[in-house]
């Protein structure tokens, strides 16, 4: 079954750099899209980057543009956030997604409703 583990949350104060990773199995990667998303309290999932599954392409959020950047390894079927300048706007759970369908369907979603499967979250919290 597909598994997507996130990994490299935690504290950070207003400034700082966190880098998140998310290793995936069971799916054929190299023909997966990859999604960032996050979820703060009393609030909706909302769209972070989104990667294409060479790496040719990645669209990220106006809200974290020039800060955060995607990226991917498919040798390592592993696919990165690196967030830099972190706000304290940025705390919240960020999940990992995938649409194993990407490449097949030539599809580069930014909705949680493009992608099939997701990991368990992992905090971020940003706070002098």
């Amino acid at each position: 079954q597909v598994q997507l583990v996130e990994s490299g949350g935690g504290l950070v104060r207003p400034g700082g750099s966190l880098r998140l990773s998310c290793a995936a199995s069971g799916l054929t990667f190299s023909s997966a899209t990859m999604g960032w998303f996050r979820q703060a309290p009393g609030k909706e999932r909302e769209f972070v980057a989104t990667i294409s599954w060479s790496g040719g392409y990645t669209s990220t959020a106006d809200s974290v543009k020039g800060r955060f950047t995607i990226s991917r390894d498919n040798v390592k079927n592993t696919v990165y956030l690196q967030m830099n300048s972190l706000k304290p706007e940025d705390t919240a759970v960020y999940y990992c997604a995938a649409d194993p369908q990407g490449k097949a369907r030539l599809r580069i979603g930014v909705t949680p409703y493009k992608y099939d499967y997701w990991g368990q979250g992992t905090q971020v919290t940003v706070s002098s």
